[in-house]
């Protein structure tokens, strides 16, 4: 057992490493990023509508394609606020129709992921009980209907503080640990590096916690600042924060100065407290730490119907200037960096539904600033090869095959079949091939291609056209109907009665089967 033997004779080198690991800051802990890789450089999400509140259904198919990441809102509580079971179903869908359009976007390269809250989803985990119902509850919809994470969008009474819990790197107010230790439960479940966590929090649970903190003050509201112990406990598996910056009143900022919503002034303030930290209710000894850039979205309304503190392209493309190239503005300078956060992670909208209702303005004016930042990431990923290649058809002249769809992680484009010194392009899933010689024996190779030129690892059927006049060779185990036509030893005959031959049943055997023409 030379494992034992090395550990038995250097026991020193595994105390070093312990101390060594027990001895880094918490804060660089928590901040190792998650293994999987990004969605996107520049990443739009946007919430979608599981109902119709007058922007207007869409299908989730029919989403903008300029969104990388569909939030699909909202999974709500189904017995009570502090039960913890949290339900789902799709609207205007049938379960079947729903998961289809999840997997047509995921097969886009999309992400969707199941958002848990929103105004009428008050959720508090105040009991362990409570803690494993959500638990199971959220996990079985994620599998399913096939979501690629969770978002927490807790608004109003979910979360706060119980009096004297003043330290947020050890909560102690139930429902903030046992949603912690949920949310970390249904992570190790799937697996960090397939499974994303985002959060939606209100301003007012968050960068408000740097003048007010709920659970150290009597006179300020319990809630101020109570997403913060959440974010540091799971910072190590957060993908990305995105903040509503909006539905909310006047926000001091680090420079202690009020700034309010519907300015790039705001925006910049808001993000900028997220990356650089900040003392928590202005206690130097109880310090947040900065959030890596490419765990923050900026929270935006998609129109002035979809909540207060809408903001006009230009000014929001002021703030992105400010944060993401350093171009400052003249009200605030970033703190945690002067030149700017060039890998901040994008924006956010609510919703994709306000976005169309309001011709795809925030969509298409954020995609194209957000690409013109920087050269795309090229795109190297082949598409995965095409399954159940089958031949539906055949004559003599030719042969008609489909498949099922091969899946890309941008999208697939097309399909090329390829016989011989032939090729033949298709978009969808099947191909009509004509032009082929009677009774001959075909090789079709079918390979899916994507919009960047990689083509997948290729599938080989072989088929033979019929005889010529659509009479082909007798054989065993097919299955006949009336009139079909066969050749054997020279002869054509027709089929008189419907079965699947056998060997013994050649058609000179069996007249009653079979007639010679």
């Amino acid at each position: 057992m030379i494992v034992n033997r090395v550990a038995f004779r250097k026991p020193w080198i595994i105390i070093l490493i312990a101390v060594l690991i027990l001895s880094l800051p918490q804060f660089l802990v928590n901040s190792i990023p998650k293994a999987h890789a990004a969605v996107s450089s520049k990443t739009i999400v946007g919430y979608w509508h599981n109902f119709d509140n007058g922007s207007g259904f869409i299908k989730l198919r029919d989403v903008s394609t300029k969104f990388d990441v569909i939030n699909v809102s909202f999974a709500e509580p189904t017995s009570g606020v502090s039960n913890g079971t949290i339900g789902f179903t799709p609207y205007t869908y049938t379960d079947a129709d729903f998961k289809s359009d999840v997997a047509y976007l995921q097969n886009q390269g999309k992400k969707v992921i199941i958002s848990i809250g929103g105004a009428n989803g008050q959720v508090q985990l105040d009991s362990t009980t409570a803690r494993d119902n959500f638990v199971n509850s959220v996990t079985a919809i994620i599998e399913k209907y096939g979501f690629d994470g969770l978002d927490v969008d807790f608004e109003g009474h979910s979360l706060f503080l119980n009096s004297g819990d003043s330290d947020f790197k050890n909560p102690t107010t139930p429902v903030i640990v046992n949603l912690i230790s949920a949310l970390r439960t249904i992570n190790d479940h799937f697996g960090t590096d397939k499974f994303y966590l985002t959060m939606a929090p209100e301003t007012f649970f968050v960068q408000l916690g740097y003048s007010f903190y709920g659970g150290s003050c009597i006179s300020c509201d319990n809630r101020a600042g109570a997403y913060l112990p959440v974010i540091y406990a799971t910072r190590d598996i957060l993908d990305w924060l995105q903040v509503q910056n909006y539905n909310s009143g006047p926000i001091t900022g680090l420079d202690d100065q009020y700034h309010n919503m519907g300015t790039a002034d705001f925006h910049v303030a808001m993000v900028d407290m997220l990356l650089t930290g900040f003392p928590v209710a202005k206690n130097s000894n109880s310090f947040f730490p900065a959030l890596r850039p490419d765990q923050v979205v900026l929270g935006l309304p998609a129109n002035v119907n979809a909540g207060g503190g809408f903001t006009s392209v230009a000014e929001v493309q002021k703030a992105l200037d400010a944060l993401i190239k350093g171009v400052q503005l003249s009200s605030y300078t970033t703190r945690g960096s002067t030149t700017g956060y060039p890998d901040l992670r994008g924006v956010m909208t609510w919703s994709v539904n306000w976005d169309k209702f309001n011709n795809f303005e925030f969509s298409n004016s954020h995609r194209a600033y957000l690409d013109a930042l920087s050269p795309p990431v090229p795109d190297t990923q082949a598409p995965t090869a095409p399954t159940n290649v089958v031949a539906d058809s055949k004559s003599s002249t030719s042969v008609s095959l489909s498949w099922t769809a091969s899946t890309d992680n941008v999208a697939v484009t097309g399909y090329t079949v390829t016989y011989g010194a032939n090729t033949v392009n298709v978009t969808g899933t099947t191909a009509s091939i004509s032009g082929l010689t009677a009774n001959t024996s075909y090789q079709f190779t079918v390979k899916a291609k994507d919009a960047a030129g990689n083509v997948s690892s290729g599938v080989n059927i072989s088929v033979t056209t019929n005889a010529q006049g659509g009479a082909q060779a007798w054989a065993p185990n097919v299955s006949y109907k009336v009139n079909d036509e066969v050749t054997y030893a020279g002869k054509t005959y027709v089929c008189r009665q419907p079965h699947t031959s056998l060997l013994g049943w050649e058609p000179s055997n069996v007249p009653a089967l079979w007639l010679v023409k």
